[in-house]
């Protein structure tokens, strides 16, 4: 975790090539401005650099792994993960937000970022899948079930990417959905099954597999046309830029596209 009772990033500048001159001071003094100038010089006390990445919901189990991966081999740095729904997300960045990188889970929500998304690059796909408890209880094995006045439906806003996604594959099905309850991310539609708040909900193929035998997954033909697309980016204003570029480069690299197979989600 960083140590947050250092100096705001940027707070502390230096004119290059030129030192203090610590001889103008009393002794008490001098030693006080040698502490701040040490401080500054790494931009927090205990002498790591932080980089803020800003992620899907779910991203969170692989992004989690590549964190730990890059952290291995950048001594000195954190890496502090924010997840939520990308619209959200998009929304904090757009109101300056300390972000150094973000990953949408689709181009959509990246696209309001405008400007402030430098480089954006695709390096994952995922696809949506209806989600329901241990054993079925309500006994739904298709899309149509969803529409059962009797069945307690949970989907992702449609201001969110997986709600989004789920508008669309509604209309491919032709069918007309009323949920009980609209989510602002996958992983909130996600722990309502989990705990037996709801009979089924819509989610990405990901989040089922990373929830293993909490829940059950059933396939949507309808949802092979409705394929999400994730982007990664550079926020612009960020004071880890070349950290930035280095991380996204490990999400992009063979290593970290692995990791995201390994979860289930498709290339880009």
């Amino acid at each position: 975790m960083t140590d947050s009772s250092g100096p705001p990033r940027g707070a502390c500048r230096r004119a290059p090539g030129r030192a203090l001159a610590f001889r103008r001071f009393p002794p008490l003094v001098a030693a006080l401005v040698l502490v701040l100038v040490t401080a500054c010089g790494t931009g927090d006390p205990g002498g790591k650099k932080t980089l803020v990445v800003y992620a899907a919901a779910s991203l969170k189990g692989t992004f989690t792994e590549l964190e730990a991966q890059f952290e291995s081999t950048h001594e000195g740095v954190d890496v502090q993960m924010s997840f939520g729904g990308s619209s959200d997300l998009a929304t904090q960045i757009v109101g300056e937000a300390p972000a150094d990188v973000f990953a949408s889970a689709d181009t959509a929500t990246m696209d309001t970022l405008g400007d402030r998304a430098i480089d954006p690059e695709d390096f994952a796909t995922n696809t949506l899948q209806i989600v329901v408890p241990p054993g079925n209880p309500a006994g739904i094995t298709t899309f149509d079930d969803l529409t059962d006045a009797d069945v307690k439906l949970v989907v992702c806003a449609p201001e969110v990417p997986c709600g989004s996604a789920t508008q669309k594959v509604a209309a491919s099905a032709g069918v007309e959905l009323q949920p009980d309850s609209q989510e602002q991310s996958v992983t909130d539609v996600l722990g309502k099954i989990v705990s037996g708040e709801a009979d089924a909900g819509l989610v990405y193929v990901t989040d089922v597999a990373a929830a293993g035998d909490t829940v059950e997954g059933i396939d949507v033909p309808e949802a092979a046309d409705v394929v999400n697309t994730y982007p990664i980016a550079l926020v612009e204003g960020s004071e880890q830029e070349e950290l930035a570029r280095e991380f996204i480069g490990l999400v992009l690299s063979d290593v970290g596209q692995r990791v995201l197979r390994d979860a289930g989600f498709g290339p880009p």
